[in-house]
């Protein structure tokens, strides 16, 4: 599949502090497939979380734009865009932030009831991708029931159970011991595969990344392609 689910252009990021302007990106371009599992690696504090948030409409760019599913949602209201983000996209991030008195079932399941989907629908949904990151048996423990990758499974779910385009994931294993971590980068493969979700992913873990389709380099502020992966 060709068509782009997201893309960004010319993106620009500037933060006052104090008196000086402190320029965090520096016209980023970025396109990515239906279907495409793009790492972005870098040393910290070059930028890769600041575009990750900008791409996913959580911050808004200094300059540039950004494209989700054909429509600019940078310059969208924050209404508009968290419409579009419900629709569109999922989130994973370091950790889980799972909300503690609610089951897995019922966490996975958040995102469509804000869509106003009927409870024992919703519900439904949720215990079928928990099926699928393989925690059949686990849809009523809560989060401090779960182990540390079973918790990143269900947060995982829950931003795959809307069916998104595409899913910003944010250091997704960084807390995870070196065997769950390893799980994990296979069920994000796996699911890429068969859901045919698009990934956009920061992480520093070379195991990972050399999954990807593509991995891209963030230095000071500025993107660019790996040629040898």
């Amino acid at each position: 599949m060709s068509e782009l689910v997201l893309q960004a252009q010319g993106v620009a990021k500037v933060f006052d502090e104090s008196s000086e302007h402190l320029q965090v990106l520096h016209g980023v371009d970025i396109a990515l497939k239906a279907g495409e599992f793009v790492a972005i690696v870098g040393s910290s504090g070059s930028g890769k979380t600041t575009l990750l948030h900008i791409l996913g409409g959580l911050a808004t760019p200094s300059a540039g734009e950004v494209r989700l599913m054909g429509l600019d949602f940078s310059r969208l209201d924050e209404r508009d865009r968290g419409r579009l983000r419900n629709l569109h996209m999922g989130f994973v991030y370091q950790f889980h932030h799972l909300l503690p008195e609610f089951s897995a079932q019922e966490n996975v399941a958040m995102p469509l009831l804000i869509r106003d989907m009927q409870p024992a629908q919703a519900m439904h949904l949720a215990a079928q991708m928990l099926d699928r990151v393989g925690l059949s048996g686990r849809l009523q423990h809560r989060p401090a029931a779960l182990s540390g990758g079973e918790r990143q499974r269900v947060a995982l779910a829950r931003a795959l159970v809307t069916r998104p385009a595409v899913v910003l994931a944010d250091e997704p294993t960084g807390n995870l011991d070196e065997n769950n971590a390893r799980a994990v980068h296979a069920l994000l493969v796996e699911l890429n595969e068969q859901l045919g979700t698009s990934f956009v992913i920061v992480t520093h873990e070379r195991a990972l990344a050399d999954r990807a389709q593509r991995v891209l380099s963030m230095r000071d502020g500025r993107l660019e392609e790996q040629l040898d992966v």
